[in-house]
């Protein structure tokens, strides 16, 4: 009797051990990760916005540079960036997003000295060769103020 006593102590170890030992695995599922990651910046009242490479994707993100041109109206050389840029304010501010490194975008004030066409021509806002969002406006607009939760 005690060698069948043995065994099933032994059997009893064994199935122990292999049920701690599956604890502690890792699930076979990734973990979930949010698309994006919202963070107030210091001394602003924008915050800072991170996607995902997938969210940037899917959002269909495009960027292009704030370009000075001559501009035929004024006669001067202005900054200039796609009209498909710029976001409104409910109180007729105007925004644009400019893309400060890979998957980060951040909200920035502009003024607009007027339309020519497809173009918003500038009095303030980013530097030449700033990044600006073009495509995916809105989407990062409703991501940072929490539009449509």
């Amino acid at each position: 009797m005690k060698r069948s006593n043995r065994w099933i102590f032994l059997v009893l170890i064994i199935i122990v051990a292999l049920l701690l030992y599956r604890r502690t695995q890792t699930p076979d599922t990734p973990v979930k990760s949010e698309p994006a990651k919202v963070e107030s910046i210091p001394g602003s009242n924008f915050k800072r916005v991170t996607l995902t490479a997938k969210a940037a994707s899917r959002l269909g993100i495009q960027t292009v540079s704030v370009r000075e041109e001559k501009m035929l109206r004024s006669g001067r050389v202005q900054r200039v960036i796609p009209y498909a840029s710029v976001i409104y304010g409910l109180h007729g501010e105007t925004w644009t997003y400019t893309n400060p490194e890979p998957l980060v975008f951040v909200r920035n004030s502009i003024t607009i000295d007027y339309i020519d066409a497809d173009l918003a021509v500038l009095t303030e806002g980013p530097p030449p060769e700033t990044l600006v969002v073009t495509v995916g406006v809105a989407e990062l607009y409703g991501t940072e103020t929490g539009v449509g939760k």
